[in-house]
């Protein structure tokens, strides 16, 4: 009971400093600018434009944009330059992953509130349930990120774990941790279904 009262109190500290600094943050009143007047023109019938649609966001499960590796001609597979360019991706991807785990611990310290409406407290629960899944599936890619940075150490990247034959450059950028090429990939999802069923 003394842990909910004093995270109460640190719930409560916490939304009156956002308060304070929304307060002073809120810009003053702009004074109204007197506009030349526009010499007249003769009234055009203007088209109807079409109605927007709402454009879906990309999920943060992934990298929101790199450029990608332009392989030279006669370059070698897994070259010096290839390397770093997927040690450079996979670090900036881990960062970002990092930075979100960090974000949501904060927001989650500062969102405890005890709401009398059991709905709202249900609400409540489920959203941080979600969440806590979504950084736990993050935590989860960041091992795997680990994994493939020891595997570019050890000259093991870009080689496919049960065959040994090029992943390829291209599978390579659209998921950077893939340790099957596509073929054992495949195999070995026609197996998952197989034992599905």
């Amino acid at each position: 009971m003394a842990e909910k009262k004093s995270l109460m109190k640190k719930a409560m500290e916490a939304a009156k400093k956002v308060i304070k600094t929304n307060e002073k943050k809120a810009a003053p009143a702009k004074k109204p600018v007197a506009k030349k007047a526009a010499p007249a023109k003769k009234p055009v019938a203007k088209k109807a434009a079409p109605a927007k649609k709402p454009v879906a966001k990309k999920a943060n499960g992934g990298l929101k944009e790199f450029t990608p590796y332009k392989a030279k001609s006669n370059e070698k597979y897994m070259s010096k330059s290839q390397t770093d360019h997927f040690i450079k991706i996979l670090n900036e991807w881990k960062v970002e992953l990092s930075s979100d785990i960090d974000r949501t611990v904060t927001h989650m310290q500062d969102e405890i509130t005890a709401y009398a409406d059991p709905n709202d407290r249900a609400s409540q629960e489920s959203d941080m349930a979600l969440e806590l899944r979504n950084r736990d599936r993050e935590r989860k890619l960041i091992k795997k990120i680990d994994e493939t940075l020891r595997s570019i150490s050890n000259d093991d990247y870009g080689y496919c774990h049960q065959c040994g034959e090029e992943i390829g450059l291209k599978r390579l950028q659209a998921r950077p941790t893939a340790t099957l090429c596509i073929d054992c990939k495949t195999l070995d999802e026609i197996r998952e279904k197989q034992m599905a069923k």
